[in-house]
């Protein structure tokens, strides 16, 4: 990973326009590609970002100044999908090896909800069928890969609470995801978002790239289980 403290300015062009004014930003350059600008606040949120596949060149605009332009190169954005940041002063600079990542350690409910649905995941979808748990993925695992009824591959991904992150993930996984020709020979692979309660702007981003969101009764499927078997 990449870490840089520049004063700069972003632009964003794509399905909109967003304008950062020029200050004083953290900048990070994941080993996945992806790019964020942070500010000194708002909590873990980015300021903008671009997700994974993307790539990024570096240039010099007309005043002198460094410039890089990253453009998007997933199937769930448009084409001229841009992030341009202009620097106008780098203060720190450096590179971290962060080595591969253990993954997320989900907690009892989150894990015992992915057991179910991969019990039951004609839950989500008719005719849904589980191909595996944990498939794995260059960026992590998705928690589910199943397989409609037209043998469309789907990817599930599945939290306790549903919120833009999860849907960003998820966007990440599908674009990786599309590249396998085993996994698309019967059409694109389709995402399903699967949460006890989905916040109303993650549904939103969630429609417009395609995937579909599914709020699940944990205690209904908890009630689909052999009661002997039941920890809860």
């Amino acid at each position: 990973m990449r870490l840089v403290v520049a004063t700069c300015q972003v632009d964003y062009a794509g399905r909109l326009t967003a304008h950062l004014p020029m200050a004083t930003r953290v900048l990070m350059l994941k080993a996945d590609g992806s790019v964020l600008v942070h500010s000194d606040g708002g909590s873990y949120k980015p300021l903008n970002w671009m997700s994974p596949p993307c790539t990024l060149k570096e240039g010099t605009a007309e005043d002198g100044r460094v410039e890089w332009t990253v453009t998007s190169q997933s199937s769930t954005r448009g084409p001229d999908d841009t992030l341009r940041i202009l620097i106008d002063e780098i203060h720190h600079d450096t590179w971290h090896e962060l080595g591969v990542d253990p993954g997320l350690q989900k907690d009892g409910v989150e894990k015992h909800l992915q057991e179910l649905l991969a019990e039951h995941p004609t839950t989500l979808a008719p005719g849904l069928t589980l191909v595996r748990r944990e498939y794995p993925t260059a960026i992590g695992p998705v928690d589910l890969m199943c397989r409609d009824g037209d043998g469309v591959s789907v990817a599930v991904e599945i939290k306790r609470r549903g919120e833009i992150d999860g849907v960003e993930q998820l966007t990440r996984y599908l674009a990786l995801l599309n590249r396998d020709p085993l996994l698309t020979v019967n059409g694109a692979v389709r995402g399903i978002f699967a949460a006890q309660e989905i916040k109303p702007q993650a549904r939103v981003l969630a429609t417009d790239r395609g995937i579909t969101c599914t709020v699940v009764d944990y205690d209904a499927l908890r009630g689909l289980d052999d009661p002997s078997d039941r920890l809860f």
